[in-house]
């Protein structure tokens, strides 16, 4: 099967919870609520007649409201004229990255698991995508820089590194120190970096995100890609932003306007009414999150399976080999019909060797209730089920 008709690990595991009934903790499709005023503010643009075309930089007020809250977070200052550029969510943002500063022969670094829109943007651009592992760490995952330095010194010609933190599968946070680390190998190098934020609202335990782009020397280098999916719980109205230099945003905007050209009117209006409020409601929804977090990783210990850390984001990683499992692949392609609950294999998102096959991303960014049913389902595998030593057949 090419690779242009192959089925996709994420729509393989949604339609095989869709046939068994199970719960599906696959994919990060939120079933949480969108805060009212919000919605009420998109029923407004629509009734208003706010329905055609925005300018192709996006909403002057979203461009305004974006640069407010760089400013209000991070203490970056951006110009929504020039330095800000609105995409149909940050996947439009993150292509028209890669298609405006790559192309055939160039290397994008990045690290390893990652999520699957890089490889398929670096396919995109004809350049080569250069996967770094993050190193396992206790019952977590960490920026390894001996590996990085050495991937970027082999490159045949670096151009991008990829930062996505906090990050997607893992849940990892990169730490200060693992951001200057960064952030001297891409001066060293003379690096580009983009920047994947979408989560930056969502970390947990009092810990605190940090772009990359306010380290000494990074802001003039970096492109901050984020959005309003994850922040708000609305995923579908595909409203993303990219900030940075005036030279770099601008090449964005140039591929940007044979994508989309432009999108989602009555959201992005919506949105930048509700920006400024983010702190209060990223707090509840944070709240909200955690909890189901911690419900989620006691229910996988308990039914005899190890969860890693997740410092942030929507997702739990799990080790499977308590019960007998090393094919993290054939493990969730079974346990829909013997649990009764749908998972993602980490091998779905390693572009390098897979030292860990036996890892599987749980999602909870979903009711509370799917989550109780999720880890009630689990814990009633038959008990014979935990500790085996081989999988069984089928």
């Amino acid at each position: 099967m090419s690779r242009a008709t192959e089925i996709s690990i994420f729509t393989e595991m949604t339609e095989l919870a869709r046939r068994t009934g199970a719960v599906n903790l696959g994919q990060g499709v939120p079933e949480l609520d969108a805060p009212p005023a919000l919605l009420a503010g998109v029923s407004a643009a629509v009734l208003a007649g706010r329905n055609q075309y925005p300018p192709a930089s996006g909403f002057p007020a979203l461009r305004e409201a974006v640069a407010a809250h760089q400013r209000e977070h991070y203490g970056l200052e951006y110009a929504p004229d020039g330095e800000v550029l609105v995409t149909t969510g940050a996947t439009e943002a993150l292509a028209s990255a890669f298609l405006a500063l790559t192309g055939p022969g160039d290397d994008i670094v990045t690290f390893d698991p990652c999520y699957d829109a890089y490889p398929a943007n670096a396919r995109l651009s004809g350049a080569r995508l250069v996967p770094v592992p993050l190193a396992t760490d206790g019952d977590g995952f960490a920026l390894d820089a001996d590996a990085l330095r050495a991937a970027v010194s082999a490159a045949r010609r670096p151009r991008l590194l990829v930062l996505n933190s906090p990050h997607n599968p893992t849940g990892k946070v990169f730490t200060p120190g693992e951001l200057a680390a960064v952030a001297e190998v891409c001066r060293e190098h003379d690096l580009t970096v983009v920047t994947d934020e979408v989560y930056e609202h969502l970390v947990y335990d009092g810990g605190r995100h940090v772009p990359i782009a306010t380290l000494p020397g990074m802001r003039d280098r970096t492109l901050v890609i984020s959005s309003a999916g994850k922040t708000f719980n609305v995923t579908g109205w595909k409203v993303g932003w990219i900030c940075g230099p005036a030279r770099l945003v601008a090449a964005v905007a140039s591929v940007k306007q044979w994508l989309t050209y432009a999108s989602g009117t009555p959201y992005q209006e919506a949105i930048a009414r509700t920006l400024g409020s983010v702190r209060e409601w990223a707090a509840g929804l944070r709240a909200t999150l955690t909890a189901n977090r911690d419900l989620l990783a006691a229910g996988l210990a308990e039914a005899g399976l190890r969860p890693c850390r997740a410092e942030a984001g929507y997702f739990v990683q799990a080790d499977i080999r308590p019960w007998g499992f090393t094919d993290g692949p054939r493990f969730c392609r079974e346990l829909p019909e013997r649990a009764g609950v749908a998972a993602i294999p980490t091998s779905a998102f390693r572009q390098g060797p897979d030292e860990a096959p036996w890892l599987v991303r749980f999602s909870f960014c979903k009711r509370p209730e799917s989550i109780r049913t999720a880890v009630e389902r689990l814990a009633a595998v038959p008990a014979p089920v935990t500790g085996r030593t081989a999988p069984p057949s089928r």
